[in-house]
């Protein structure tokens, strides 16, 4: 795909995504996640190229002007949209494939001081909500998504819904028919049985 082509899917994953993009000329002149992008392609260009700080000092630059910190070292596929964007950070060996959404907050982090591949692997179409952390060497599936301050430490499989502290699988759908098939929670039915029983005290307390 050339250069505009590129630039052009950027904006209409913009559009497609948001409905509060009302027109292209909008997205281009004030989507802090759009210019995040387009500053990471030229930080990435020279990172290949082994100019090192000038690539840093682009992705600062980025940084200062859109609130979101992409490694120049990251590699980013086609039709990113990243929504608001303030507080995104994406580390250096982070992978992140096509149609993805990234929420304001989330923060692909490594846990290796090593020069290893440290950070997360992310497929086509998932999709991150607000202030995630998925942290370390781990894959996210094609078309699944993170739910809202869940912290991932654990690959997750495609088609998946992950939420929570750690992040655990809730539901899988299933592309073929379209159904969703709901996972076991263990902890979230302790969570209901406690509440059952705080509820049932506190009745009985009342009673005398």
């Amino acid at each position: 795909m050339s250069l505009i082509a590129s630039v052009k899917r950027d904006i209409r994953a913009a559009l497609e995504r948001d409905p509060a993009a009302t027109s292209s000329l909008v997205v281009f002149f004030t989507y802090p996640g759009f210019h995040a992008r387009q500053y990471h392609r030229v930080a990435h260009c020279l990172h290949r190229r082994g100019l090192r700080g000038s690539a840093r000092l682009v992705a600062n630059i980025s940084r200062l002007l859109t609130g979101i910190e992409i490694h120049p070292g990251a590699k980013i596929g086609e039709g990113l949209f990243i929504d608001h964007g303030m507080g995104v950070v994406i580390g250096e060996t982070s992978e992140i494939g096509d149609n993805v959404t990234l929420h304001q907050g989330v923060t692909l982090g490594g846990t290796s001081t090593q020069r290893v591949k440290r950070h997360p692997t992310l497929k086509d179409n998932v999709m991150v909500g607000v202030g995630a952390q998925l942290i370390g060497d781990i894959t996210i599936g094609e078309n699944s998504k993170v739910g809202a301050g869940s912290v991932v430490v654990n690959s997750v499989p495609p088609n998946a819904t992950v939420v929570g502290v750690p992040g655990r699988v809730v539901a899988v759908r299933n592309p073929d028919t379209d159904t969703v098939e709901k996972l076991p929670d263990p902890v979230g039915e302790r969570l209901e049985n406690l509440e059952e029983r705080v509820t049932k005290i506190e009745k009985r307390l009342k009673k005398g």
